[in-house]
């Protein structure tokens, strides 16, 4: 089978595509001939090697992978062979074969294409736990929703609005601002970070908001702090605007705001239920029309540098999609 290595850390063209041999599952283990896998901004942080968690090299990257189950190992009685499915891994996604833990894999429902079902993945359970487990987002609050247009952000968006929230939507320009009003934003705004504490306080009439979904950091941070409501909550994903701004206590302590961290990937070994039960309401919502997976462009697996580039050069909108040519 082929896969992508990373033999050196480096940029996205240190990457090299090479044939290994084929996989073998063991106990508890799912084997999935991958079709689709999904680019994340994590990879390019793994693949130069400045990633928390990284494996002993050479290794594959790659945190999720859509496919058919072609072989399961003892033990295992919840997944079948012949079976679609998405897995959720730390590593390992972009190759032809997957071995995958059977804890962490979701059957597809009929009508979930395999792109699709690779874009929503890690961003989906991301932001749905942000939203909801550490958040509390409840129905009739206003959420704030960071780094909008990207994939986090789209389906932040998504799932606030399908569970009746209103939502605002701070995108990098105009054309992502676009896509989260097509995406269901109530207000999408583009404001740089001295004029972003008015336009939060003028979209509410004042209040501020309710939750935020925090992607920015640096003087976003800051400015958010100062727009956010009595008792609110500002759960933080990631820094993409690259610095960590010191929070006032006393900001905090005048409306009993409570800011939260999110690392995703840490569900995947303490509660994977969770995680399988999140991915079972999110496909269910796209089979019923509520969400879409944002698949901005796909490109097939040797030209994988390139889409790693894509994404390190922030032109994307939404996801882009690694492709095999198998499934």
């Amino acid at each position: 089978m082929r896969a992508v290595l990373v033999k050196e850390f480096g940029p996205p063209s240190s990457l090299v595509i090479d044939e290994v041999p084929d996989l073998t599952p063991g106990p508890g283990e799912v084997l999935i001939e991958v079709a689709a896998a999904s680019i994340n901004f994590p990879d390019l942080l793994v693949v130069e090697g400045t990633y928390q968690n990284l494996p002993p090299r050479p290794f594959s990257p790659g945190k999720e992978a859509a496919g058919r189950v072609i072989a399961v190992g003892a033990g295992v009685d919840r997944v079948t062979v012949g079976q679609r499915v998405l897995a959720i891994v730390e590593f390992g996604g972009y190759a032809e074969q997957l071995v995958a833990p059977e804890d962490l894999v979701v059957a597809l429902p009929d009508g979930i294409g395999y792109e699709e079902a690779a874009a929503f993945g890690l961003v989906a359970s991301t932001a749905h736990l942000g939203l909801f487990r550490r958040g509390g987002l409840q129905t009739g609050e206003t959420v704030l929703v960071t780094g909008a247009g990207g994939g986090v952000g789209s389906a932040g968006i998504q799932l606030a609005k399908a569970r009746g929230a209103r939502v605002i939507a701070l995108a990098q320009d105009e054309s992502k601002a676009d896509l989260s009003r097509r995406l269901g934003a109530d207000v999408a705004l583009t404001s740089t970070p001295q004029t972003l504490r008015d336009d939060l306080l003028a979209a509410t009439g004042g209040r501020g908001v309710d939750v935020v979904l925090e992607m920015l950091g640096s003087d976003y941070l800051t400015q958010i702090v100062r727009a956010t409501a009595w008792e609110g909550r500002i759960v933080i994903v990631g820094f993409a605007a690259g610095g960590q701004n010191t929070i006032k206590p006393g900001h905090l302590l005048v409306k009993n705001i409570s800011v939260l961290g999110l690392q995703s990937s840490d569900y995947h070994e303490r509660d994977p239920q969770l995680l399988r039960s999140i991915m079972t309401e999110v496909f269910a919502l796209c089979v019923a029309g509520a969400m879409n997976a944002t698949v901005d462009t796909t490109f097939p697996l040797d030209r994988v540098s390139d889409a790693l580039q894509y994404v390190q050069d922030g032109k994307v909108k939404g996801k882009v999609v690694i492709t095999t040519g198998l499934g």
